[in-house]
């Protein structure tokens, strides 16, 4: 069983802030998928269904970003996944918009839900999937850029991009993360160049 995470902030002045992102990816993968994320429990929205024999929690803390940790450790533990089951989808200033990037293990990197899932797991190897949000434009503070929307510019890359991160967790569960990473990092980096 695999725990698949989007970190965002509940509430609708957030659903289309860049820092919402893994929300958004979460939300485009069970659309996808046909699976519902109807239970409210452990402080956190879930559903559950399979991934070809592959099965799935997807989860979404609706805790503030700096408490997501309170949802995975309690769904965690409830239904015994280690972190080495956990997938934690997050956005990334060090991306630009259309970029993906996995990572094993690691600091938080200033992100401030996944540090709260570092602390509450009481480790670090949990699988994260980096979503390029892309930085803001010179003298634009980071929190305003990060809680803004996607400007109409960005929607057709936004929307390309949430395709292809549902692709690449397709991969990641089906296939191994080692080919998940091959196949969309590099294709990431090409298309940007």
């Amino acid at each position: 069983m695999k725990l698949i995470v989007g970190l965002g902030n509940p509430g609708v002045q957030y659903r289309t802030s860049r820092h919402n992102i893994g929300f958004q990816v979460v939300d485009r993968f069970v659309h996808i998928h046909h699976i519902h994320l109807i239970t409210r429990r452990f402080k956190a929205l879930y559903g559950t269904g399979h991934i070809n024999s592959q099965r799935v929690i997807l989860l979404k803390p609706m805790t503030f970003m700096n408490r997501s940790g309170e949802a995975v450790q309690k769904v965690a533990g409830f239904f015994q996944i280690g972190p080495e089951d956990i997938i934690v989808i997050h956005d990334d200033l060090d991306l630009s918009l259309g970029r993906l990037r996995f990572k094993t293990k690691g600091g938080d990197g200033g992100h401030l839900g996944i540090r709260s899932i570092i602390d509450s797991l009481q480790g670090n190897h949990f699988l994260r999937l980096k979503v390029g949000i892309g930085r803001p434009l010179r003298g634009m503070e980071t929190a305003d850029y990060v809680l803004g929307s996607f400007n109409e510019s960005e929607r057709p890359l936004l929307e390309k991009t949430l395709d292809l991160a549902v692709e690449a967790l397709r991969v990641a569960l089906i296939e191994g993360v080692q080919m998940a990473m091959n196949r969309y990092q590099k294709r990431g980096k090409r298309e940007e160049n």
